[in-house]
């Protein structure tokens, strides 16, 4: 029996793709002038208030009991505050190209992790597609791979390694309980608000004579940036799309994330494109086919 294709599900994760290529150009303008534990909690604040406003106006505002909300606290935490914050504070210091490179990492992680928490088999298919997609990223940023050993970035390279371990780890986390609930706007509410508070005491904490005035108007329109199209766009897409394909299929959106960063690093900083990101993309193209390509099966399904 063949299935329609789901076009919602497609949106989403062109959306995903897409729109997260794009945030490490937002964060790095974000961070010129602005302390990373404020742009993350003003970005977050400002999600949670829109999808307030959402679920205001579609009266869907509820409570959603002390166990779905400690569903939410813990992917609010490992993906919001700890991936989004550290990742944040690292592209203070860190080249985005190699912070790219250690990004695509998260793919690997999760295809460990969903593997050892029984979302899926493991299979040869599988690990090639992932290390195909991660070769394509590496092969794009081979001039720069020296740059990990830089003393210069030990601290960047720190913060960027607990958020790809925090990140995967929410991943599978929601993964594994997504069947909990199905407004997934009113769980990103709540998510979002729990992180903004938790951030800007961070904030607070961490950042030592702000002077609100420094702040540039181009940073505060990358953070608004970041929390409309960043947050609750793509966020609401990739846990709209994670209900339907395992976790390893978002996640190897990652290497299609890099394509993007790079191709508005040649639109917008006159960056130039190599054959060897030609090559790279075609590397990244084929793991992410790899990954999704399924045979039709009996049943249908």
């Amino acid at each position: 029996m063949n299935q329609k294709p789901d076009l919602k599900l497609l949106l989403c994760l062109i959306v995903v793709s897409g729109v997260w290529g794009t945030t490490y150009l937002g964060i790095r303008v974000a961070v010129e002038t602005m302390p990373p534990w404020f742009i993350t909690s003003i970005r977050q604040g400002i999600a949670a208030l829109i999808i307030l406003i959402i679920l205001l106006f579609k009266k869907q505002l509820s409570w959603i009991g002390w166990e779905n909300f400690k569903y939410q606290f813990i992917p609010a935490v490992l993906m919001i505050v700890v991936a989004n914050g550290f990742t944040t504070i690292a592209e203070q210091s860190l080249p985005s190209g190699l912070t790219s490179i250690m990004s695509a990492l998260s793919p690997v992680v999760i295809f460990i992790g969903s593997i050892l928490f029984g979302l899926q088999k493991p299979s040869i298919k599988g690990l090639i597609g992932v290390l195909l997609g991660f070769l394509g990223v590496v092969f794009i940023f081979r001039d720069g791979l020296g740059d990990i050993l830089d003393p210069n970035y030990k601290t960047g390279m720190l913060f960027l390694s607990i958020a790809i371990l925090s990140w995967s780890a929410g991943t599978v986390f929601s993964k594994k309980h997504t069947h909990k609930s199905n407004n997934i706007a009113l769980n990103l509410f709540y998510q979002f608000s729990i992180a903004t508070l938790i951030q800007l005491v961070l904030a607070f904490i961490f950042s030592s004579d702000v002077n609100v005035h420094n702040w540039s108007t181009r940073s505060m329109i990358a953070t608004l940036y970041l929390a409309v199209f960043g947050s609750v766009l793509a966020f609401f897409c990739y846990h709209y799309a994670l209900k339907r394909v395992t976790a390893l299929q978002v996640s190897i959106l990652n290497y299609i994330n890099t394509i993007i960063a790079v191709f508005l690093g040649w639109l917008l900083l006159n960056e130039v494109i190599t054959t060897d990101f030609i090559v790279a993309t075609l590397l990244i193209i084929g793991g992410v086919f790899i990954i999704n390509y399924k045979k039709k099966d009996k049943s249908g399904q």
